[in-house]
């Protein structure tokens, strides 16, 4: 891995790109809706489409489908967080594929990085509980550390601020549309992770941003 040593800074989102969460978010969507009656019948590709795409498009997208949700989405979500955090307790949580040994190479050459999440801190806390090697990124931006959610670049730029020093060469890696924008208003190379069957990988590399499908692929 002698890529890594041409950056100064590492900036990485969390979930689906280091741990695979978001496929235990799916699951307790489907999940908190059955508990209301109702059945979502998206494949995972589809919540992720939707998902992905901005900060209130899953919100949206649900209630037009589920109209009640509507004017109940705060209690909803909060039936939502419930069974996500039963199924992270429970220990369904898994490193993402090539995150352990980028971690590890970037622990021993100790260069600088810093995970920029739209989750909560006691989220991070308790999936990093669970993985040691998540424990060897020293710093960490969660959601209550900024105001604007991604793809605002509000987050990303707090970390190169608190992090970065100049003339440092920054690299950022994301796997959804929203972050990647996110990621775009910063000085950081941003670099897209995700499988090539991505439902939305097409509109996301427009303007040669680069993109592999797992961090095992990074070659720079």
């Amino acid at each position: 891995m002698q890529w890594i040593h041409r950056f100064q800074l590492f900036l990485f989102d969390f979930d689906g790109l280091l741990v695979d969460t978001e496929r235990l978010h799916y699951q307790a969507y489907i999940d908190a809706l059955a508990q209301r009656g109702y059945s979502l019948d998206w494949s995972f590709l589809q919540f992720c489409q939707v998902a992905h795409l901005n900060a209130e498009a899953l919100r949206e997208t649900l209630s037009s489908q589920f109209s009640e949700l509507g004017s109940d989405w705060n209690r909803f979500y909060s039936e939502k967080k419930k069974i996500y955090f039963d199924l992270v307790s429970h220990g369904h949580i898994k490193l993402m594929p090539g995150v352990e040994a980028l971690l590890k190479a970037l622990a021993q050459a100790n260069i600088r990085r810093c995970t920029v999440t739209n989750s909560f801190y006691e989220q991070t806390v308790l999936i990093r509980s669970q993985i040691p090697i998540l424990q060897t990124i020293p710093q960490w931006i969660t959601r209550e550390d900024y105001t604007q959610p991604k793809p605002n670049s509000e987050c990303y730029l707090k970390a190169i601020e608190l992090y970065g020093k100049p003339g440092d060469r920054i690299i950022g890696f994301e796997d959804s549309i929203r972050g990647l924008e996110a990621l775009k208003g910063t000085p950081a190379l941003p670099v897209l992770i995700c499988p090539f069957s991505h439902p939305l990988l097409e509109m996301a590399i427009e303007g040669g941003v680069m993109h592999f499908e797992s961090l095992e692929k990074v070659k720079l």
